[in-house]
């Protein structure tokens, strides 16, 4: 069994972070980015509620996890856990996240 999935959008996200990287940062840092991630949502897997709630970025069930400047959104409570974004702290996350419904 798969021990996590990846929303539509997370992957768009991890293939978004990959070519920003590999134009800025050049081949191996892009490779050992992307690695820390996948290593990310095996731990995060494995430790579902090792991350933590933001209530003041949405009311969404979905926990935060930070990994060098970007945030990892997940939900803890789906089997295999679902990585929903991975966002960077920067951005506007209240504006990024749909509203709970």
């Amino acid at each position: 069994m798969k021990r996590y999935i990846l929303a539509p959008q997370a992957k768009d996200d991890l293939s978004e972070i990959n070519r920003y990287l590999l134009r800025e940062a050049g081949v191996r840092v892009a490779q050992s980015t992307i690695i820390k991630f996948k290593n990310t949502f095996i731990f995060l897997s494995r430790n579902p509620d090792a991350g933590h709630l933001r209530e003041d970025l949405t009311d969404l069930p979905v926990k935060f996890w930070q990994v060098f400047s970007y945030l990892i959104i997940y939900n803890p409570a789906t089997k295999p856990i679902e990585i929903v974004r991975i966002i960077h702290g920067s951005r506007n996350i209240n504006a990024i996240l749909p509203p709970a419904e």
